[in-house]
């Protein structure tokens, strides 16, 4: 499975390391970006809040991999959907939109919620996948 986003830094991060802690025994999981950047640290934080720890993973470009194929490309914010329409050597899409938590300004509490609400949701989507 192939999770794209646009910047690689917090959406498809926290769903990249939940997949594989939930089903890393019976799935491949990669997650890439249109336009990549750091890992933000608020996204590894909140997955070590419960017990995954992506402070190893790093932002990387949708370039890596092409010429790769996919049995599945799950977008999870609706720039990357629209920037790659279609991902040669992808089999099944899926695209569900997530909250950007990386956008959301305040307090360095408010950004850190955001964080858990999207991993929350995250979670619970994927909770309904027959993976």
């Amino acid at each position: 499975m192939l999770v794209l986003c646009t910047g690689n830094s917090a959406r498809s991060q926290m769903a990249e390391g939940l997949l594989r802690h939930d089903h890393g025994a019976r799935l491949t999981v990669e997650s890439a970006g249109t336009r990549p950047s750091l890992v933000r640290p608020e996204a590894i934080a909140v997955m070590r809040e419960v017990g995954i720890d992506i402070s190893g993973h790093r932002s990387k470009s949708l370039d890596e991999f092409l010429g790769q194929s996919f049995d599945i490309v799950l977008t999870v914010c609706d720039d990357a959907r629209e920037a790659c329409p279609v991902f040669p050597g992808g089999g099944r899409r899926v695209h569900r939109a997530f909250e950007d938590p990386a956008a959301v300004q305040g307090t360095e509490a408010e950004r850190i919620e955001a964080f858990r609400r999207v991993r929350e949701a995250l979670r619970s989507y994927f909770q309904g996948w027959p993976l």
